[in-house]
């Protein structure tokens, strides 16, 4: 499977990301020749474009080297910025090879993942290089392309009308076509607005039927949740496969950043990392909804979380319906109580991989470059949970947190038959 490329993938990308910036902006994109029109939405894609050195792993897009100077200086100076005057030309059809921190721009914008991510697993079946494509090929999107076509050729025969007002016969044969084209112009915007009403509408529908995005956010809860997190679990205590798992926890590092009105979960634990959303449900209360990363891209292991923010200390406990994480058979659904503690806001979570340091320890690494440009290392395996430092822990997570899915004498184990 293959993506179109050139300029009817950003004729196609740029169209999608003017009608959801004006929709989620309330501001109007006039789109002629002037550059100054498009610099909201330049200014919005800049801000993922001039991430992109940092986001390859996270996002699924090639890779991209750091700007030197970046920290340095402003838009539009900045290595990877997009003005909008490049808007301006690439819409109008004049740029063959757009640049490739555009397109990603646009793929992260419009979809949430770069332009390689999409390729494996797309969700919109215009972006797809059909075979007949070369063969019997319309540009749907290069509607603006079309009027300024017509409007030049109208202007070019208002001039011969000035000039030669006595030849009739050449101006019927030159309006005639123009009167044509403006109907099949006319015919075609009002199909594609036909489309956008049947998409909005289903789009209406589904996120009625599965509660999407039922209260908005504030303000503060946004900056409450959005950062980096420490998660502590007891599932390891559920694994039949381990004779010594008694009272054992696991610490997964987690990133939670927020987007269009939700926010995404991006958690690392010491054997697999799991990805995912969170919204709001009603003040103070979260819904975290999540799974393992494959590269499948199938669903594997869903869980379901509640948190909410009435804790009074350290930790924010969740309640998740989970799964054990054991080996073929043995992997069982459980209940399982979770504690959250947030240790900053922003900065970047990265696992550091193939170094003498993992075999050393015989644990995933997680570093985390934090605003300030320090940076804290985090170890991640299963231990004893009289281990940890905190005894706040233990009055939260031991064999007492775990709810199997059925009635078992051994699935956990108590510390009377340790």
């Amino acid at each position: 499977m293959v993506l179109k490329k050139g300029k009817e993938e950003i004729i196609y990308l740029l169209n999608k990301a003017i009608e959801k910036f004006q929709q989620e902006t309330g501001k109007e994109i006039v789109q002629n020749t002037n550059r100054k029109n498009y610099e909201g939405l330049s200014v919005a894609l800049s801000h993922i474009s001039n991430a992109l050195p940092y986001t390859a792993q996270q996002l699924g897009h090639g890779h991209y080297s750091a700007d030197p100077k970046g920290e340095k200086q402003a838009y539009p100076f900045r290595k990877y910025d997009i003005t909008g005057g490049q808007i301006k030309d690439a819409l109008m059809g004049l740029v063959a090879h757009p640049r490739q921190h555009m397109v990603d721009a646009c793929y992260i914008y419009l979809y949430g993942v770069g332009r390689l991510a999409f390729e494996a697993n797309p969700t919109d079946a215009f972006l797809i290089q059909q075979q007949n494509d070369g063969a019997d090929k319309t540009d749907a999107l290069s509607l603006y392309q079309e009027n300024q076509l017509l409007r030049q050729q109208l202007g070019a025969l208002q001039k011969t009308e000035a000039k030669q007002p006595a030849v009739k016969q050449s101006r019927l044969r030159w309006l005639a076509p123009a009167y044509m084209g403006l109907v099949a112009l006319v015919g075609l915007c009002i199909y594609y607005y036909v489309q956008y009403s049947r998409v909005a509408s289903e789009w209406h529908t589904i996120k009625t039927d599965f509660n999407l995005l039922p209260y908005r956010v504030t303000a503060a809860e946004r900056q409450q949740l959005e950062g980096v997190w420490i998660c502590y679990t007891g599932s390891p205590q559920a694994r039949i496969s381990d004779p010594n798992r008694f009272q054992k926890v696991v610490s997964n590092m987690v990133e939670i950043v927020y987007k269009d009105g939700y926010f995404l979960y991006n958690r690392f634990g010491a054997s697999f990392n799991h990805s995912g959303y969170i919204q709001f449900e009603s003040p103070g209360l979260l819904s975290i909804h999540s799974s393992v990363k494959n590269a499948q891209g199938v669903v594997e292991s869903p869980r379901h979380s509640l948190m909410s923010f009435d804790s009074t200390g350290a930790y924010f406990s969740a309640i998740s319906a989970s799964w054990n994480f054991d080996v073929g058979s043995n992997n069982q659904i459980i209940g399982i109580r979770e504690a959250y503690q947030k240790l900053g806001a922003g900065g970047q979570l990265e696992e550091v991989i193939n170094s003498v340091e993992n075999a050393s320890c015989q644990c995933k690494i997680i570093r985390w470059r934090t605003p300030s440009g320090t940076v804290q290392t985090f170890y991640l395996k299963n231990i004893a949970l009289e281990t940890l430092q905190d005894s706040a822990l233990s009055l939260l997570i031991d064999e007492r947190s775990i709810l199997p899915k059925n009635p078992s004498q051994k699935l956990l184990v108590d510390k009377a038959v340790k």
